[in-house]
């Protein structure tokens, strides 16, 4: 019983820290690559085992930011035209992009993707869906996704 309520704490704790548990957007990434966990973990510089222990709440946080910056470099490479297509060459080269990186990580930024990044993302969404479109994707998303509904809110304004 004490496990459980463990489980749900850290649960709770990822949630405040990382928007959702770690278990969903790791599966998330998971799918999106079609790769296996093991496969993933060897990406994002965790062992197979960590990554378990944080994606079933056994643990609450990923203590190397190295790793967390990798998973958000992963996230944000989904939504680039290239690997949105599930093209096998652009998920293994996106795969292969962040597995080499070195991300550097300070207290007061994660330096993760530059501007050119962010507006090739923007550029893509606008091209799939209208300002009105994203803003009902967004509303849709809302607090279950937030970073995801925020993304789709500054995309939709930028029209």
């Amino acid at each position: 019983m004490e496990d459980h309520k463990n489980v749900q704490r850290n649960l709770a704790l990822q949630r405040e820290w990382y928007g959702e548990p770690l278990g969903d957007r790791v599966r998330r990434l998971v799918v999106a690559f079609n790769v296996s966990q093991a496969q993933l973990a060897d990406v994002l510089g965790i062992s197979a085992p960590m990554l378990s222990q944080v994606m079933s709440g056994r643990r609450a946080k990923i203590g190397n930011p190295s790793v967390l910056a990798r998973m958000i470099m992963l996230e944000r490479k989904v939504l680039t035209p290239d690997v949105s297509t599930g093209a096998p060459e652009a998920l293994q080269r996106a795969l292969d992009e962040v597995r080499e990186s070195k991300p550097t990580v300070s207290r007061d930024s994660l330096p993760l993707a530059s501007a050119d990044d962010e507006a090739r993302v923007f550029d893509f969404l606008r091209r799939a869906a209208d300002r009105h479109e994203l803003g009902q994707a967004a509303d849709v998303l809302g607090e279950d996704f937030p970073a995801l509904s925020e993304l789709l809110r500054r995309a939709g304004k930028g029209r």
